[in-house]
């Protein structure tokens, strides 16, 4: 073990060569965990919502408003405040329609500057300069650094900073200096994004969504049930790309396919017109608002029907070659009577909405048809050789897992299996049981060997077990007894469409089985919290987000706009700052022209979940345990150049 140590600090001295140096770093370190805790934002379930992703983005859940009332205070009106919040969010936008508005634009750049730069200031104050430094625009890093550093040793500061001010305008860079200083505001908001799963599915932009998370400084993603399905079908798992397919034909989203990610539809559609060509498809109606001519909304119709057939086939081919996956009950197709139209469902018989099936053979009615087969080895290879769908996969891979403990939180998206009881489930993989952690842990294994594992066996064990993730009872990404998709296109009776939740939804106020989920974690004592997504929360009656005396934070509260009417909200943020906790709850986002033009911001009710006493500081965060950490090996590393045991390289 001293063997060991020592060629750690002889490495550490290869970094730090002299006590002047090791000493510094001790010193600024030092200094770090004194700064107050960056703030930290959370969101979850987006689902492809891109418009209002964004805009939550841009404003921090309120923070952005925040530091402006902060900074400014009673000395400002709220009307001139939110537009100056709003020119934050969209300053090239907001910039062209007050041209067209304002008669003297150089005394409003002069005081749009001006007010920038104090909320720049009061936003960078809590961070070290280095990390304020590596934050600024290129093209304008010097200027800003000057414009909010104090100068002590400047006699006439106003001067100074006026001169840097009138040059700015005077040299027509006044308009590019508002957007760099509005993005750094927006950049040092929030230190750190966390994803607490479900980016696809439903809304139309969740590649855009990818493309924004990408650039992002700072962010870590917890995979939900949708993200998993997307991986699934980007790994080339025939179950997880039908069910793809079939969700964006359902929400008119066949062009997050086709054009965000170049995935050829055509034979699809073609198979579709052909094989459904007098089929009206009545039970594969489109949700949501489409803008289709009456003939695009047809073949979108046509071709939903058609890759739902194909999903029941391909799923229940999955079923059978995994027996350990207990799903033989969701195999539906050998259950129906095709002369009568007719099926059984536990000893019940219901009658069909649809009774048309031209590509399923009653004696074999899990197998593809020859083209239907030739349509999924195309779609297949489609989505595996996807450059940009891989590239966002394996982001997802790289910032992301099942379930993460950040700060005395715990995120995860779903839920902990549990039994009646509230003891947790034992849950069988592949011959192996776990429960809890471990069985997060063993899924999360599996996820990446179905990308990554060399053994043809075990990456095939990877991605059915994503499909498995997506749906089965058993899975903490799930949590129903079922998924009735079958039930909901066919079945009028809606008590065949009822998806049993697992127990751990009805045991969320029972302080003991919160207690359990936190310890298995590694979590205890004050100041712990679950964040948990994926199950909207119905507002409107009356619903909390707010479980367990505010140990549970259910922050789902419907950003697609699919969930909105049943929750009466458009979806809950939390921010978790030096100061505590805020829960936002959000109206309904109008449109980022709306709120451009009108000033409208899209956060409506803040709630305080905590206020801490003592301002919280670096030191108290995770971050500050491993600077903690490095300090005490820079001060062994100090002892061991004084002793003598390790020599300076000067």
């Amino acid at each position: 073990m001293e063997d060991l140590k020592f060629k750690y600090l002889e490495r550490l001295s290869e970094i730090y060569p002299t006590i002047a140096q090791a000493s510094t770093e001790v010193i600024n370190l030092q200094a770090i965990l004194n700064l107050p805790k960056g703030t930290e934002h959370f969101l979850t379930d987006i689902h492809g919502e891109y418009e209002a992703f964004a805009h939550v983005l841009k404003n921090g859940s309120g923070s952005v408003r925040r530091k402006v009332d902060a900074v400014f205070g009673n000395t400002m009106s709220s009307r001139d405040k939110q537009a100056l919040a709003t020119l934050i969010y969209y300053p090239r936008e907001k910039m062209d329609r007050v041209k067209k508005e304002e008669n003297n634009m150089e005394d409003w750049y002069k005081i749009t500057l001006y007010r920038l730069i104090e909320v720049c200031k009061r936003t960078a104050s809590k961070y070290t300069r280095s990390k304020v430094r590596k934050a600024l625009p290129k093209d304008f890093a010097y200027v800003i650094e000057e414009l909010i550093t104090e100068k002590a040793e400047l006699t006439d500061k106003e001067s100074y900073y006026n001169e840097i001010v009138n040059t700015i305008i005077r040299v027509r860079r006044a308009e590019e200096f508002i957007i760099a200083l509005s993005e750094l505001i927006q950049r040092l908001t929030v230190d750190h994004l966390h994803i607490v799963g479900d980016i696809y599915d439903r809304g139309p932009g969740p590649h855009i969504i990818m493309d924004k998370l990408m650039q992002y400084h700072s962010v870590d993603i917890q995979w939900g049930n949708h993200d998993i399905l997307w991986m699934g079908a980007a790994a080339g798992q025939r179950g997880c790309i039908a069910n793809v397919i079939r969700i964006c034909a359902r929400y008119g989203n066949l062009d997050i396919l086709e054009d965000g990610y170049g995935i050829n539809l055509l034979p699809l559609a073609t198979f579709a017109l052909s094989k459904y060509a007098d089929d009206p498809c009545e039970c594969f109606g489109l949700k949501g608002s489409t803008s289709f001519t009456a003939q695009e909304k047809e073949m979108e119709i046509k071709m939903h029907k058609a890759i739902s057939i194909i999903q029941f086939k391909v799923e229940g081919q999955i079923i059978r070659k995994n027996p350990g996956f207990k799903m033989e009950g969701r195999n539906l197709l050998h259950r129906i009577d095709f002369e009568k139209g007719t099926i059984d469902l536990d000893g019940q018989k219901y009658e069909l909405l649809d009774k048309n099936f031209p590509t399923i053979d009653p004696r074999h009615p899990y197998t593809l048809t020859k083209e239907e087969e030739d349509i999924m080895e195309r779609l297949e290879r489609a989505f595996l050789n996807c450059e940009k769908l891989q590239e966002h996969m394996r982001f997802l891979l790289n910032k992301g897992g099942l379930y993460k403990v950040y700060n005395n939180n715990l995120l995860y998206h779903g839920c902990i299996p549990l039994n009646e009881d509230g003891s947790m489930k034992q849950v069988k993989i592949y011959g192996k049981t776990y429960k809890g952690k471990e069985l997060y842990e063993v899924l999360e294994s599996y996820v990446r060997k179905g990308f990554f594992a060399v053994e043809t066996k075990e990456k095939e064990r990877g991605r059915d077990m994503m499909w498995y993730i997506w749906l089965n009872e058993n899975s903490p990404l799930f949590g129903k007894d079922k998924m009735a998709t079958f039930e909901r296109y066919f079945l009028a009776e809606k008590e065949t469409h009822l998806e049993k939740k697992n127990p751990y939804y009805s045991l969320l106020e029972n302080e003991k089985v919160v207690d359990s989920i936190l310890a298995e974690f590694g979590l205890s004592g004050e100041c712990i919290h679950i964040v948990n997504g994926h199950v909207p929360v119905r507002s409107k009656n009356g619903e909390s987000p707010i479980k367990c005396g505010g140990k549970v934070l259910v922050i789902d509260g419907g950003f697609s706009k699919a969930y909105q009417k049943e929750t009466g909200i458009a979806g809950y943020t939390l921010i978790y700052n030096s100061y505590g906790l805020i829960l936002t709850a959000h109206d309904p986002f109008e449109s980022t022209e709306a709120a451009i033009e009108k000033g409208s911001d899209i956060h409506s009710d803040s709630i305080i979940v905590k206020r801490v006493m003592a301002r919280k500081r670096v030191e108290d965060t995770d971050d500050g345990k491993r600077l903690k950490e490095r300090i005490r090996d820079l001060e062994f590393l100090l002892e061991a150049y004084r002793s003598g045991r390790i020599t300076e390289k000067i």
